[in-house]
């Protein structure tokens, strides 16, 4: 059966993240460790996971431990913790160890060359389904660090794309894990290479970014392909803020190796409200190179989910969330349905043309997502532009919007301005606020709501098919209702009341579903 994985990212992604999502979900510790040995430069690092909880929810926390002295620092190995504070990665730690809790990732790739090269667009290749061989590995159970090589480890030199790419060809790695890891490192290289200026294989990998880089990216592509997944989506990525410190000063959120990752697949983005780096390069390469698309998760039948945290705590839980399954015959969330429309009865006296109709259901719970409300207070907008607002609102992609009558300072009678929309969406909701009202300014919120599954069923009336929404909790239908707009348009034509129309189409319903 094929099997497909979706990325789902609140809080952004980062390497560490996905390893601990891929262990959560079930890829056992000792199968990473065993295979990440073959890399060779075990004695740089320690790997280690364990259980935490971020906003009341348990997840799988991945370290890379750095074991060598401190050396140079490279781009982002030491965070702005007043502006930035990586949401990911722990702040810089004692010089002997670099627990590797993200971005110690602009770390990753300096010039090498002050001679430029020009370097040819990246050409990102999703995931091609594999035919993985997952070994019959029982799931992990208590999680803990393995012990450190007890020899002291040479102090490693920065390593270029080719060196990288002989460590993983010469590593005996699952075929698929294998071209995994070396298109995601190429593709980061690429990057790296556009934003400096040079060509990929001029770029070297920090030292204090390669090893948990590598650990990293390899680690994840093992995972998945213990998995046995086929084929990767991702959500759409939150931008972060703020600032880091680099080795070139002072750099904004996304920093801009992470920019041209997503410039290249031209990732959906939005702001989440949280000022931190979200996104590291690393967990970019991983989403750009290895995922088909980006946005919503696919229909999928789910199986399991994998939960790998970030180090922060976050308003959002800092949690990346690895959703498992088989592809779904049926677009998301909708009842499978045989609703064959019969031609109008040739009786004269018939106004509802019965249908034979089979409603086939499947067991649905409420979904949950994740969506932004944005809310603004006005008290000199004339309701004509109200009006307008809304209708640039939904073009712009809103969910709902509604307004109530609101006091306001000076005995001002005002209205409160509410929009809903799904976060990649919550830009340009902002921009047509600010262009068609008088607001000075918006005030945004993450929730979570939780909404029935819909569908649109077709009845026929009146010799006219009407639309009926179908809303259902499991198997049991909660809500039936005619679409205002056709029940509208038919009272128009037939010169008949609207609730007369809404009353035959219910009827209409009822006789071909019961």
């Amino acid at each position: 059966m094929t099997k497909i994985a979706y990325l789902e990212c609140p809080t952004g992604i980062a390497g560490d993240m996905c390893l601990g999502a891929l262990i959560s979900a079930g890829v056992p510790f000792s199968y990473l460790k065993e295979k990440l040995d073959r890399l060779g430069i075990g004695g740089e690092y320690q790997l280690g996971a364990r259980r935490v909880i971020r906003n009341s929810q348990e997840a799988t926390k991945v370290s890379v431990e750095l074991l060598y002295p401190e050396a140079e620092q490279g781009e982002g190995a030491e965070s702005d913790i007043s502006k930035s504070e990586h949401s990911h990665e722990h702040p810089h730690q004692h010089p002997h160890q670099h627990p590797h809790e993200h971005p110690h990732q602009h770390h990753h790739e300096h010039p090498h060359t002050p001679h430029p090269t020009p370097m040819a667009a990246p050409h990102p290749t999703p995931m091609a389904a594999p035919h993985p061989t997952p070994m019959a590995a029982p799931h992990p159970t208590p999680m803990a660090a393995p012990h450190p090589t007890p020899m002291a480890a040479p102090h490693p030199t920065p390593r270029h794309l080719p060196e990288i790419e002989n460590l993983i060809l010469a590593a005996d790695l699952p075929t698929k894990a294998t071209e995994w890891s070396l298109a995601v490192f190429r593709q980061l290289a690429k990057a790296e290479g556009a934003v400096h200026g040079i060509a990929p294989e001029k770029v070297h990998f920090h030292e204090v970014g390669a090893t948990d880089a590598i650990v990293d990216i390899v680690g994840t592509c093992l995972g998945l392909d213990w998995l046995g997944i086929e084929q990767l989506y991702c959500s759409a990525l939150p931008t972060g803020g703020g600032t880091v410190r680099c080795a070139h000063g002072r750099l904004p959120v996304p920093v801009p190796a992470v920019l041209k990752l997503l410039e290249s697949r031209q990732v959906p983005v939005y702001s989440n409200g949280i000022d931190k780096e979200l996104v590291t390069p690393t967990g970019a390469a991983i989403a750009v190179t290895l995922a088909s698309s980006f946005g919503p998760p696919p229909p999928m039948n789910l199986q399991r989910i994998g939960l790998g945290a970030g180090s922060r705590d976050l308003p959002i839980a800092n949690i990346l969330r690895l959703w498992i399954g088989s592809p779904s015959e049926s677009p998301q969330g909708e009842i499978i349905q045989d609703l064959r429309i019969n031609p109008v009865s040739d009786r004269g006296d018939s106004r509802i043309a019965p249908t034979s109709s089979v409603h086939k259901t499947i067991c649905v719970s409420p979904v949950e997502e994740t969506i932004s409300v944005l809310e603004t207070q006005i008290d000199d907008l004339s309701p004509q532009a109200i009006a307008y607002s809304f209708e640039a609102l939904f073009a712009a992609g809103a969910l709902d919007i509604f307004t109530q009558p609101i006091g306001m300072k000076k005995s001002r009678t005002g209205i409160l301005l509410t929009v809903i929309c799904h976060p990649e969406r919550q830009q340009a909701c902002e921009e047509v606020i600010f262009r068609e009202t008088t607001t000075l300014g918006i005030r945004r919120q993450i929730q979570q709501r939780a909404i029935l599954n819909r569908e649109i069923q077709r009845v026929r009336v009146l010799g006219r098919q009407v639309r009926v929404k179908v809303a259902q909790n499991g198997d049991k239908i909660i809500n039936v209702q005619p679409e205002y707009e056709d029940c509208a348009e038919l009272a128009r034509e037939q010169n008949l009341p609207w609730l007369e129309v809404h009353r035959l189409a219910m009827q209409a319903w009822y006789s071909e579903g019961m």
